[in-house]
């Protein structure tokens, strides 16, 4: 998932979760960041609500977990990444929504199995809450052959070269469109060097292409749960919401499926801070509208987590 430097950083865009064996291997190169590393990155607290101190604070209670240590293939132990507090977020003049550039789009390609794909109501009703009060709409599905962008055979696996398929979407981009995410069941590939990549966004043109083709499991809660993490973290990065290194969090890089499943669905308290200076949320309503969702499509163990946070942040009323 997720972003890594090499010559295409050129035009601001972040390669999204590399296999293995492009990534160089190297030593441990990630400082554990402590309790007081994690109250610095969330930031003075003392001019907000009640309930947006509660929402914004590591209580102590388990609901954050540190960032464990990475192992030797995981992600920050071969990116060395410094990490972005809320501080040095506001500082880098982040991309924001305005009064018109407002709307997440998502736009499907290509048929989407039952058997294999995510819903696409799904994604768009997660996408909602996830970015509530932001509008987000489904824009009708493309079909494979109007995409144009060069394309390989891997594997007896056909893939797309990701940047052909934004270059392919930034003409079609809406007036008021913040962003547009295109979602395919097609394999990508950044490179010609490179196997494969989940994604790849750029937060300055505002589109973003992302693949689902690997996330295939018997498990239809586990397909849910990668499609919603790598949608709403890709959507993350063009709010200009850096990888997260403080809590376990849904922001956290990840070099494989294994280190993503492993990740929560959930924002951290730093990450939740710099999404609420965006977005403009109302802390409970997002989490109502969270908590909704999992409800919805049974996921009982998230919807547990949100309703423990609502009822804490209840507490401080």
């Amino acid at each position: 998932m997720r972003s890594m430097k090499m010559k295409i950083t050129r035009v601001n865009m972040l390669i999204l979760s590399l296999s293995l064996s492009v990534v160089a291997m190297g030593g441990l190169i990630y400082r554990q960041q402590t309790a007081k590393d994690r109250k610095v990155a969330i930031g003075d607290l003392k001019e907000l609500s009640a309930a947006e101190k509660v929402a914004f604070t590591d209580t102590g209670d388990g609901a954050f977990l540190p960032k464990t240590k990475p192992g030797a293939n995981d992600w920050l132990a071969q990116q060395k990444e410094p990490g972005q507090t809320f501080v040095s977020y506001l500082n880098s003049t982040p991309n924001l929504p305005g009064k018109v550039r407002s709307v997440i789009y998502i736009l499907p390609i290509g048929e989407f199995p039952e058997e294999s794909a995510p819903d696409l109501q799904m994604l768009l009703d997660y996408t909602r809450a996830y970015y509530h009060p932001m509008e987000v709409l489904m824009k009708p599905a493309v079909a494979d052959a109007e995409v144009k962008a060069k394309s390989r055979i891997n594997g007896r696996v056909k893939q797309w070269l990701a940047p052909d398929v934004m270059r392919w979407m930034k003409p079609q981009l809406n007036d008021d469109a913040y962003a547009m995410i295109s979602v395919t069941m097609t394999d990508l590939y950044p490179d010609p060097r490179w196997n494969y990549v989940f994604g790849m966004a750029s937060f300055r043109q505002r589109v973003g292409v992302f693949s689902f083709a690997r996330y295939g499991d018997k498990n239809r809660a586990t397909v849910l749960r990668r499609a919603a993490k790598i949608l709403t973290h890709e959507t993350g990065h063009m709010f200009s919401i850096k990888h997260c290194i403080f809590y376990q969090c849904n922001m956290n890089g990840a070099n494989h499926l294994n280190e993503m499943d492993a990740t929560p669905m959930h924002l951290c308290p730093v990450c939740l801070r710099k999404m609420q200076h965006a977005v403009k949320f109302d802390v409970v309503e997002r989490y109502q509208k969270l908590h909704a969702f999992y409800k919805k499509y049974k996921l009982e163990e998230e919807a547990k987590w949100v309703k423990a946070r609502i009822d804490k942040i209840a507490e401080a009323k």
